[in-house]
């Protein structure tokens, strides 16, 4: 995982802001952060997360965390899950929620906004097969309806279900009655979040900081 096996200086904050994009000093504020979480041990857990109030009602909290421990999500990429993380991933972890900076170039823009975008499409797609399928995304929304505690769970069901197959109208067009849908590819998942200002809507206030402001 990580490449450290002290504390990290200014050396390493050099490298990850190569890797980043973050500048040393922000990336200080988040080393300041991840010690904070793993109560100043070298690793965070899952039970960090668990643990973390402002955290603990919100309706997608397991598929959060679970981002956190996602190989996938890792600089370079990889399979699978770990049990724990370094600094290193974390901070890669957090530039997923960075906003783009105003000098960007409208290519470097576009690069930022498919990452992000792939990242908000791992986190749902949980056996790692490329498709987010109406169990999975029937689980997202189900998770939010109920939580709500305005509606039943049979209810949250239907609507889960009409909700997705919408979705698979959207994406595929035209499907015949006998005709089975897998679910939503990333292709897809692109197409139906072409209009969506991904980069003011991805942050993480539950760690008690505005991504908003790691940004230059």
């Amino acid at each position: 995982m990580g490449v450290w096996h002290s504390v990290p200086g200014p050396p390493e904050y050099r490298q990850l802001a190569e890797k980043t994009g973050f500048s040393c000093e922000q990336i200080g504020v988040l080393h300041k952060r991840f010690k904070q979480l793993s109560h100043d041990e070298d690793t965070l857990r899952r039970e960090h997360f668990m643990a973390i109030p402002d955290l603990a009602w919100n309706p997608i909290r397991l598929e959060i965390i679970g981002a956190f421990f996602d190989r996938r999500n890792f600089v370079p990429a990889g399979d699978g899950t770990v049990d724990e993380i370094r600094l290193e991933e974390f901070v890669v972890i957090m530039s997923h929620f960075k906003p783009p900076s105003l000098s960007m170039t409208d290519e470097e823009r576009d690069s930022i906004r498919k990452e992000k975008l792939r990242f908000l499409f791992n986190m749902h797609d949980n056996d790692n097969d490329g498709i987010i399928t109406l169990e999975e995304y029937r689980h997202v929304v189900e998770e939010l309806l109920s939580r709500s505690g305005s509606i039943g769970k049979e209810t949250a069901e239907s609507i889960a279900e009409a909700a997705m197959l919408e979705v698979a109208a959207i994406s595929m067009g035209h499907m015949e009655p006998d005709e089975f849908y897998e679910g939503i590819t990333f292709e897809h998942f692109l197409k139906l979040l072409k209009d969506f200002e991904i980069e003011a809507k991805m942050n993480v206030r539950f760690l008690n900081m505005d991504t908003t402001n790691l940004c230059k």
